[in-house]
C-alpha cells in the first residue's frame, strides 16, 4: 500500500504591507479596532498576478522535497482569483517550473488547498500518481471594495505550496472530510462571473461580500463538525492530536473552534496577525512558518481544518514524517516592488470612495 507523505513546502508572500494603521488613513477604523475583532495587524498587497505568487511557492516546494518540476505527476492550484479563467492557471505555473504532467485549478474558497490535498492523497493512495504539487494562492485585494470596513479588514494576498508523494513508509495523510453547506453560499460571496452583465459598466463594480455574524456561527459548526468526524473514521481521539493548524479567517473563530473542541489553545498554530485572510493560500503559508519556527516535529499528529465560501469545509488528518527541513532550496523570488501597499491600491480606494459619495 502506498501513503502519501508531504516532502516539500514553500511559500511566497508579496512585499508590500498594508498595515492597520494604513487602513486608518482612508477609512473610519483603527489598529486596536481591527485587531480585537479578527486578530489582524498587517497583510500583504500584490503587485504581481496570482499565478506569479503560486509558481515563487512551487519552486520553493520543489526544491525542499529534493524534486524536479519534471517528476511531477499532477499540479492542483486551489484559488478563486486566479489571473484567467481561460486557460487555467495550473497551467501557467506548469510551464514556470518545466513540468510535463497534468494541471488544473480547483475553486472551493478558503477550503481549497485542503480539498487539493485530499484529492491528492486518494490518487496516490489508488497507485495512479506518486508526485503531486498542490498549490493554495490567492490575489483576494483584486476583489476588495476599500470602502467596506467589513470585507477591507480581512483579506491579504499570498501563496504556499506542498508536495505530496507516495511512500511505502506508514503514515502521512490519514484521512479526510469533505462537505458544502449550499444554504449559506449567499453569505460570503462576489458576482465576479457569466452572470454579469458585461454591456453594463456596473457589473464591473464586483466586490466580497460578507455576513460576518452567520459566517462565525457556519465556520465554527462546519470546521468542528468535519474535524470530529476525520478523527472518528481515523479512529484516532482528540488528545492524540499533537498539533493543529486551523483555516486563518479571525482569530476569534480559531479560539472558539478549539475551545468547543477541547484542545489547548497551544496546540493551535495562529499567524492571521501577519498575513490576514489569504483564503486557499492560509494553511500552506502556515505549514511554512510552523516548521521554520520549529512547531512542527517529526512524526506528529496533525489535523487541519478549514471553510469557506460555498460554503465550503474540510479537515484532514495526518502524521508528519521524519523530515522537517527543507532537502535543498530555492533562490525564486518575486520580482521587486517599487511601490508602497497603499500606492498599489490607491486606484481602487478612490474609486469605490468616490462611488460610495456620489451615491450619497
Amino acid at each position: 500500500m502506498q501513503y502519501a507523505h508531504i516532502t516539500g513546502w514553500g511559500k511566497s508572500v508579496p512585499p508590500a504591507t498594508l498595515t492597520n494603521d494604513d487602513l486608518a488613513t482612508f477609512m473610519e477604523t483603527t489598529d486596536e479596532w481591527i485587531k480585537t475583532r479578527t486578530g489582524i495587524s498587517k497583510r500583504n498587497i500584490s503587485h504581481v498576478n496570482t499565478s506569479e505568487m503560486a509558481s515563487v511557492a512551487a519552486k520553493h516546494a520543489l526544491a525542499a522535497a529534493g524534486i524536479d518540476g519534471s517528476e511531477l505527476d499532477l499540479i492542483i492550484l486551489a484559488t478563486a482569483s486566479p489571473d484567467t479563467l481561460i486557460p487555467n492557471i495550473a497551467s501557467t505555473v506548469q510551464a514556470n517550473i518545466g513540468a510535463t504532467c497534468g494541471a488544473f485549478d480547483i475553486n472551493a474558497a478558503c477550503s481549497g488547498f485542503l480539498y487539493g490535498v485530499g484529492l491528492a492523497s486518494s490518487m496516490i493512495k489508488s497507485g495512479q500518481s506518486k508526485k503531486i504539487l498542490i498549490i493554495g494562492a490567492e490575489r483576494l485585494s483584486f476583489y476588495l471594495d476599500w470602502s467596506r470596513r467589513e470585507t477591507a479588514v480581512l483579506f491579504g494576498d499570498g501563496a504556499g505550496a506542498v508536495v505530496l508523494e507516495a511512500s511505502d513508509q506508514p503514515g502521512g495523510v490519514l484521512g479526510y472530510e469533505l462537505n458544502n453547506d449550499p444554504e449559506g453560499r449567499d453569505i460570503l460571496k462576489s458576482n465576479f462571473g457569466t452572470q454579469m452583465d458585461r454591456f453594463d459598466n456596473d457589473s464591473l463594480d464586483f466586490y466580497i461580500h460578507i455576513n460576518g455574524q452567520d459566517v462565525f456561527k457556519r465556520a465554527i459548526h462546519g470546521m468542528g463538525s468535519l474535524s470530529n468526524k476525520v478523527l472518528d473514521s481515523c479512529g484516532i481521539s482528540i488528545d492524540d492530536v499533537d498539533f493543529v493548524i486551523p483555516h486563518q479567517a479571525n482569530e476569534r473563530i480559531i479560539d472558539t473552534l478549539v475551545s468547543r473542541m477541547k484542545i489547548p489553545k497551544e496546540k493551535a498554530f495562529v499567524n492571521i496577525a501577519d498575513y490576514g485572510n489569504t483564503s486557499a493560500a492560509t494553511i500552506p503559508i502556515a505549514i511554512c512558518d510552523a516548521l521554520s519556527q520549529g512547531r512542527i516535529e517529526a512524526n506528529q499528529t496533525i489535523l487541519s481544518c478549514a471553510f469557506g465560501a460555498g460554503l465550503t469545509s474540510a479537515a484532514l488528518l495526518l502524521k508528519w514524517g521524519e523530515r522537517t527541513t527543507p532537502i535543498n532550496t530555492s533562490d525564486a523570488a518575486l520580482p521587486p516592488c517599487d511601490k508602497t501597499a497603499l500606492e498599489l491600491i490607491k486606484p481602487a480606494v478612490d474609486y469605490f470612495f468616490n462611488k460610495a459619495k456620489n451615491a450619497e
